[in-house]
């Protein structure tokens, strides 16, 4: 049907059996029922009611659509039950996306958080692009560099991830240990091939040396981890991820404009859910357990 709210109409007629009782349950002018019920029966080409002094009485035709109508009201309450529900309880999918590089930190909070909700789905989503909050792409997005400023998002400070120079302890003994940038020259660099990386760190490197030494270049930080660890060259790792690692040498220590910091970022419409502030209170908890990150 082109109109519902018709229907609806009929359906509360037919339920109350009076236009007034019709009008006053769904706010309307006792007109506008009758508009309704006559716009109806024209469009169906039979009546629905038959008119009397005490009311309005269902025809069969009337019957037929009020068990329809009936059962679409009952299933439009249940879903709203559902979704109000879902807002009120940990269950369900828990979306949470992130810059790639942070499923060493984030694998176990988020494994944890699923264990203590059993009825809980978990997904969790790295890519290139930013995901849509405003479109329910994620209910919590973790992301680093200037601060998010997309209208309607609510954000918090998470952390600052520190990340150091290293290299693998073939590659030393094969080509000698840097004492700082001004021996440099003659090493092989590992980094990000693209020159538009928002990584800050990977931003310094290409100010820093010659291009034609950044001989190692990818796309996934997880490849340019594999790349440092394999001796192809110097390259940047999170701190938390080398600093117990006998295999890597650090040619430069963390430094602070090399951390970028890395926000939490929710929707208005969806923050203050039971499932979402559970989620941030146990991810924070974990965070000040983070000391050497």
């Amino acid at each position: 049907m082109e109109n519902w709210d018709e229907i609806r109409t009929a359906f509360q007629v037919a339920r109350l059996g009076t236009v007034s009782g019709a009008a006053e349950v769904l706010g309307v002018h006792h007109a506008t029922v009758i508009r309704h019920i006559d716009a109806l029966e024209k469009r169906l080409g039979t009546r629905l009611f038959q008119r009397h002094a005490r009311g309005y009485t269902p025809t069969e035709a009337g019957r037929d659509l009020l068990g329809v109508a009936q059962a679409t009201e009952e299933q439009f309450s249940q879903l709203a039950s559902r979704i109000k529900g879902q807002g009120e309880t940990v269950t369900g999918e828990l979306v949470v996306t992130s810059i790639a590089g942070l499923a060493g930190l984030l694998t176990p909070v988020l494994a944890s958080f699923q264990a203590a909700h059993p009825g809980l789905v978990v997904r969790f989503l790295t890519d290139m692009r930013l995901f849509r909050l405003d479109y329910g792409e994620a209910h919590v997005a973790i992301r680093a560099g200037a601060i998010p400023e997309e209208p309607d998002n609510v954000v918090q400070p998470l952390i600052r991830l520190r990340t150091g120079l290293y290299a693998a302890r073939s590659y030393v003994a094969a080509h000698g240990l840097p004492k700082g940038p001004e021996d440099f020259a003659g090493h092989h660099f590992i980094g990000a091939d693209s020159a538009m990386s928002r990584a800050p760190f990977h931003r310094w490197l290409r100010d820093t040396v010659p291009l034609e030494q950044i001989a190692f270049r990818a796309t996934e930080p997880a490849a340019l981890e594999a790349a440092v660890r394999s001796g192809a060259g110097i390259g940047f790792i999170s701190h938390y991820l080398a600093v117990d690692d006998p295999d890597l040498v650090e040619v430069m220590a963390p430094r602070d404009d090399w951390a970028p910091p890395l926000w939490l970022v929710t929707h208005v419409d969806l923050h203050r859910t039971v499932k979402v502030q559970s989620f941030l209170a146990h991810l924070k908890a974990a965070v000040a357990g983070w000391a050497a990150v």
